[in-house]
């Protein structure tokens, strides 16, 4: 019965989306209004601080996270064109991006709220884990693995907004769970698409959960996995009872088994504090 229900809510999704009765989640105004100005070659730094100085609220979270560790600054950084020039303009658009995204998550039913927030907390933690690993073990860039970390789980808000109008998922805890882990890779992405992000962070949406998977080379979705599975170490979660030492992933960044611990343990202070500048407040 379990199975009928994921094909039928997967069918309604896929109709609905196709008929505009349901609609894909969509950047806020902010993210495309920083990416617009990112992807033109002639735009400066004060060409993107001024359209950040249009959202206040935008540019204090901004601000604290360029005066985080996340950026090691020595000297505090007090404006926004400050915070562009040490940040660059692609790290400054990623993350707004990856901020504005917050605001997604959020549903007037109380149940579906909850889900959806805990779905954000859980992005904040794998993105500030991805985005460390990426800077210590890897020569990708850390702003596009933070951005990684956060689209992840996107996936499940198309479903969520399915579920806040049928009875049968909102009464029925454990069949949603159910239709979430059978169809929010394939939504995610979907969702990613829209945006038209990289391949590579679409990629992560739909394979973040393919352990067996060989890439030629470390990937952002290497860093999401490694990510995910120390955000369920000692759980007793399906995915805190995964051996590292079978996922590739782990390999490929360079973590050894017999010295796994030790250099997870060496970056554990710094993405607590990634955590913390990103959590909001």
């Amino acid at each position: 019965m379990t199975q009928d229900l994921v094909s039928k809510v997967r069918e309604d999704i896929l109709t609905q989306l196709k008929n505009d009765e349901l609609v894909l989640p969509t950047l806020p105004e902010i993210a495309l209004s920083v990416r617009e100005v990112a992807e033109d070659e002639n735009a400066t730094i004060n060409d993107l601080s001024h359209v950040l100085l249009r959202d206040p609220a935008m540019s204090a979270r901004l601000l604290r996270v360029a005066n985080s560790p996340m950026v090691r600054t020595v000297v505090p950084i007090t404006d926004i064109t400050t915070a562009v020039s040490r940040l660059g303009i692609d790290f400054t658009t990623n993350l707004v991006i990856g901020i504005a995204m917050e605001q997604m998550f959020q549903a007037t039913n109380e149940l579906i709220d909850k889900r959806m927030r805990a779905c954000w907390s859980r992005a904040i933690e794998v993105a500030a884990s991805a985005q460390v690993l990426a800077r210590h073990f890897t020569q990708l860039p850390a702003d596009q693995a933070l951005l990684a970390g956060l689209v992840h789980q996107i996936g499940m808000l198309p479903i969520l907004a399915y579920a806040e109008n049928s009875d049968t998922l909102l009464k029925d805890s454990l069949s949603l769970d159910h239709v979430i882990a059978e169809l929010h890779q394939e939504l995610g992405a979907l969702v990613l698409k829209s945006w038209d992000l990289p391949e590579a962070l679409i990629k992560v949406a739909s394979e973040y959960l393919t352990f067996e998977r060989q890439p030629d080379d470390v990937d952002f979705t290497d860093l999401v996995q490694v990510a995910v599975l120390q955000s369920y170490t000692d759980t007793d979660h399906p995915l805190g009872q995964i051996d590292s030492a079978s996922v590739g992933a782990f390999a490929r960044l360079g973590l050894e088994a017999d010295e796994e611990d030790h250099q997870l343990s060496a970056i554990a202070e710094e993405v607590d504090a990634t955590q913390y500048a990103l959590t909001p407040r």
